[in-house]
């Protein structure tokens, strides 16, 4: 395989085997964005000059027997939200041109760990969207089809890994914005627990429903990610200083319980999502998993994904009051806030109700199970230019609501064609335990396949 399309964890091994240096990593992924990102537009900037000076201390320190950890010398790019010290954070706007001064805390746990950060990525205006048909910076393509989305809002996120540009990212989920791209593009994404990897330094949409996490192409490179990235901040508001993970469980498929929902909850999928989430189910039970239905109090999936949109607008038009009153936003990103600014208080009331109500109901339902299975989004990746599915974030914004961890992961499509997307949502803290049953469901023919078919696409 390429080395520029080997997974975070193969190109550890040979940076520490001192078969790969840094500076020649970073220099393939520098020459790789230069020759396709014109087409691709993943990027919205490119930090050349200091990833080269990263990579190069890297590789002086693995000389000195001095290596940071398996991330020391790995090229990493951020979502456009999160701020990286020396470029603008813009949140994919006009608006905000200002250079920031500091990193973001995750950003600086990545660097502290030796990650070379190599630029910041494109994405849906705002956050506020799945497709990253950028009107500032770009229309994102997806690599696996040219004129078709890679999703949103961390269209970039997953496209700069689906091109081989870079192996790792950082993006942001409110109701499903790193595994929605992540399921369009073949990926892993994880979306962690609220409050374990701190958001500070990341340009709101929705202070309740934010997240930051990582895309990849492994379980294991998620496992780097979140290690890296997580732990109390005491400036954030939401980060928790309790170490709530239990201690970690190995165990087998064949030991393990996941709840499906009744099958109205499923029912306006694509016939092929359904179809191939019919065949991963299969390939968990006959390796001795137990899938049991399971019904979700409270949780009608277009209403609930309603009300989060709803609270989204309100709360980015509070976090985004200067550039409303101001330029660099598009008229329909300024409707959307617009909208939520002048939503009437009984109608935000509710939809905080709803999250509530909906939060308590999925905690009482992954109650001795090892996850909820679904799929990640009811649809494909479609063509840029079409409408917009409505019902993208479906599946996707329950965990976001109840702030539980989930993981999405690619498998094979029964046509053969565009990657089906399948998330494992768990309880509170169990985001480690998420990333072993990744590892276990890797080795599952549809995830292998997929497997096979992608490197097809390098």
């Amino acid at each position: 395989m390429n080395t520029i399309f080997q997974d975070a964890s193969t190109l550890a091994n040979a940076l520490a085997a001192g078969n790969l240096t840094s500076v020649a990593l970073t220099e393939k992924v520098l020459a790789k964005i230069a020759a396709t990102d014109n087409d691709i537009r993943a990027f919205i900037s490119i930090m050349g000059e200091s990833a080269r000076t990263d990579a190069a201390a890297s590789d002086a320190r693995r000389l000195a027997g001095q290596s940071l950890g398996p991330l020391d010398g790995i090229p990493v790019a951020v979502k456009d939200n999160i701020a990286v010290a020396g470029v603008p954070t813009t949140s994919g706007t006009a608006a905000f041109p200002q250079v920031a001064k500091v990193d973001a805390v995750t950003v600086a746990r990545l660097r502290a760990a030796g990650a070379v950060i190599i630029g910041t990525l494109n994405m849906h205006e705002g956050a506020l969207g799945s497709s990253t048909d950028n009107p500032h910076w770009g229309r994102c393509q997806n690599p696996l089809r040219v004129g078709f989305t890679p999703g949103g809002s961390s269209g970039g996120s997953a496209a700069a890994i689906a091109g081989g540009m870079v192996p790792l990212t950082l993006g942001t989920d409110t109701m499903g914005s790193v595994r929605i791209p992540a399921a369009y593009c073949g990926l892993w994404a994880l979306k962690p627990t609220k409050g374990r990897i701190p958001v500070t330094g990341l340009s709101h949409l929705s202070w309740t429903l934010d997240s930051i996490g990582p895309l990849a192409r492994s379980p294991s490179d998620l496992g780097l990610m979140l290690l890296a990235t997580e732990g109390f901040d005491p400036y954030d508001p939401i980060s928790n200083a309790l170490t709530m993970q239990k201690p970690l469980m190995h165990k087998a498929l064949s030991d393990m319980t996941f709840g499906v929902p009744d099958a109205a909850a499923l029912a306006e999928c694509e016939s092929v999502v359904t179809e191939s989430f019919a065949r991963i189910a299969a390939a968990l039970q006959q390796a001795g998993a137990k899938l049991l239905p399971i019904k979700i109090e409270g949780w009608f999936p277009g209403a609930l994904r309603r009300a989060g949109l709803l609270i989204s607008e309100v709360e980015g038009a509070v976090g985004m009051e200067s550039a409303l009153d101001g330029v660099g936003l598009s008229d329909d990103f300024r409707a959307m806030l617009d909208y939520g600014r002048q939503a009437k208080s009984s109608r935000v009331a509710l939809a905080y109700r709803q999250l509530q109500q909906l939060a308590v109901g999925f905690n009482n339902a992954v109650a001795g199970l090892d996850g909820i299975l679904l799929p990640t989004t009811p649809q494909r990746a479609f063509a840029h230019g079409s409408i917009a599915p409505a019902s993208q974030a479906d599946f996707t914004a329950l965990a976001n609501i109840a702030g539980a961890p989930a993981l999405s992961l690619p498998i094979a499509a029964v046509d053969g064609g565009l990657p089906v997307g399948v998330q494992i949502i768990g309880g509170l803290w169990q985001d480690l335990e998420l990333i072993e049953i990744g590892k276990l469901m890797a080795d599952l023919q549809p995830v292998r396949e997929w497997a096979k078919q992608m490197e097809g696409h390098e």
